[in-house]
């Protein structure tokens, strides 16, 4: 078990930040209105170089998930994978989930198919999912239900199939007035309707007409409102609502095609058990985080979230015990107190999460302090290079591309950052950034076109830290 590095937080930030570095002139881009929280410390000292508000909580938004990643390593260890059984009983046939959130159809189809080397060409009885791992809510308190139909906020679910999501895409390449036409592949047990009409730019923004997104539990979605005409599709990202309903028509799907005979039922029994007579396994832990991290990934957060809960409490997991086994390992295992954050899901989604940027320091502190057994620095995003980084125009570009190493977070009006920066000197210094009520003026119709105040003031900001030290 790795041992607590001593920190010095608590004492050290009571120093007065140094001259040679100041974020006033960076945060002069900000607009009216805005709270932002900063820490900079050196990781060789353990020097507080800079802070503002490092107390105040504030939504972390997907930078939480260094939080998730460091418990699940901590707790589940490197060797940890998700598993989908298959399993006998009698003449039916068990499909135990585990909330993997990575089991794609063709996986589940691989898994089927050895239906037949147990000599089961015909299942005579019923199909039962087993989805008892988790229970309680599949989303979090605080996630809004304006984005509940899109697919960074999937179900966290034990019964997760192709990400929970459905792709599609929607044209509006014909003439004004007339109706978009929507396009999901064949093979996805979903039904997707549009009405939205096709407008043009003025008609939009004259009409305050918006696309809208209506979902029922029975995997339906319909559009509606009005999008601007354009010549290439508009991609979309449909959340699964019901995901015992598609799981059950994939593996329908999927047992005619594989020419397995079924007429049965398909049912929910979370008792269910039976003799394995198939396993499919995930990617271990660290590959999982690594996608986590790099792409921010909801699912997979919130699913092992939920998995830590179910371990360390011995109970079906949730959110609520999954936060709380989170808060708990950290304590344990790394000395880290989260007792006065708020934590309500594994991913940052929810608006309900707080976290304060010197908490967090403290995270990142470790993951520093730490790295040679955690190795989770390796999974953050690189600025200009990978991951969600790739592209932040703040800091993709000379002299900060290749130097920053950070997790981004985003919500709306929150823009947040936390990792570590290489310095023009060599220098690795760790940050937090927590910008939070970011709400900028909208510019005026034909003004010339200049970067948004967050960009300017990240640019400012980063390039400051990569040349004072």
């Amino acid at each position: 078990m790795l041992r607590a590095f001593p920190l010095l937080l608590g004492l050290l930030l009571s120093q007065p930040a140094l001259a040679k570095f100041s974020a006033q002139t960076a945060i002069k881009h900000l607009p009216d209105g805005q709270d932002a929280a900063l820490i900079v410390v050196d990781p060789a000292s353990g020097q507080v170089k800079y802070s503002q508000r490092e107390k105040q909580l504030q939504a972390p938004a997907s930078t939480q998930k260094l939080i998730t990643a460091l418990a699940a390593k901590l707790y589940l260890g490197d060797s940890f994978r998700f598993t989908t059984d298959l399993e006998r009983s009698g003449d039916d046939i068990i499909v135990r989930f585990s909330g993997d959130p990575t089991l794609s159809r063709p996986q589940l189809a691989t898994l089927l198919a050895l239906l037949k080397k147990a000599k089961i060409n015909q299942v005579k009885g019923n199909i039962v999912l087993n989805g008892a791992v988790f229970s309680g809510y599949e989303r979090a308190p605080g996630w809004p239900w304006d984005i509940l139909g899109v697919c960074y906020s999937a179900p966290a679910s034990s019964i997760s199939l192709e990400h929970n999501c459905v792709q599609g895409a929607l044209y509006s390449n014909k003439g004004l007035g007339q109706i978009t036409r929507i396009n999901v592949p064949a093979h996805q047990p979903v039904r997707v309707t549009t009405d939205a009409v096709i407008v043009s730019k003025e008609q939009q923004k004259a009409r305050y007409c918006d696309l809208t997104l209506v979902t029922d539990n029975s995997n339906t979605y319909r559009l509606s409102g009005c999008l601007p005409k354009r010549s290439q599709p508009l991609p979309l990202n449909f959340a699964v609502q019901n995901t015992e309903l598609y799981a059950e028509a994939v593996i329908r799907s999927e047992l005619k095609r594989l020419g397995i005979g079924f007429e049965g039922k398909i049912v929910r029994d979370d008792t269910a058990r039976g003799k394995r007579i198939a396993r499919h396994q995930s990617d271990p832990l660290p590959l999982l985080l690594d996608t986590m991290v790099k792409d921010s990934d909801n699912l997979i957060a919130d699913n092992l979230a939920k998995t830590l809960g179910g371990q360390y409490f011995k109970q079906p997991g949730s959110f609520s015990n999954g936060v709380a086994a989170i808060k708990t390992i950290l304590n344990e295992k790394a000395g880290i107190d989260l007792s006065k954050a708020v934590l309500v899901d594994g991913s940052g989604l929810s608006r309900n999460n707080r976290v304060s940027a010197a908490q967090m320091m403290e995270v990142i502190t470790y993951l520093y302090q730490n790295d040679k057994q955690l190795g989770l620095l390796s999974t953050l995003p690189v600025s200009g290079k990978n991951g969600t980084l790739r592209y932040r125009q703040s800091i993709r570009h000379q002299p900060l591309q290749g130097k920053i190493a950070a997790k981004s977070g985003s919500l709306f009006g929150t823009y947040n950052l936390t990792g570590l920066i290489t310095a023009q000197s060599g220098k690795q210094l760790l940050f937090v950034q927590f910008v939070t009520n970011y709400h900028p003026e909208e510019p005026e119709e034909g003004a010339p076109k200049v970067a948004p105040p967050i960009e300017r003031f990240e640019r400012e900001l980063y390039r400051e830290l990569y040349e004072s030290f």
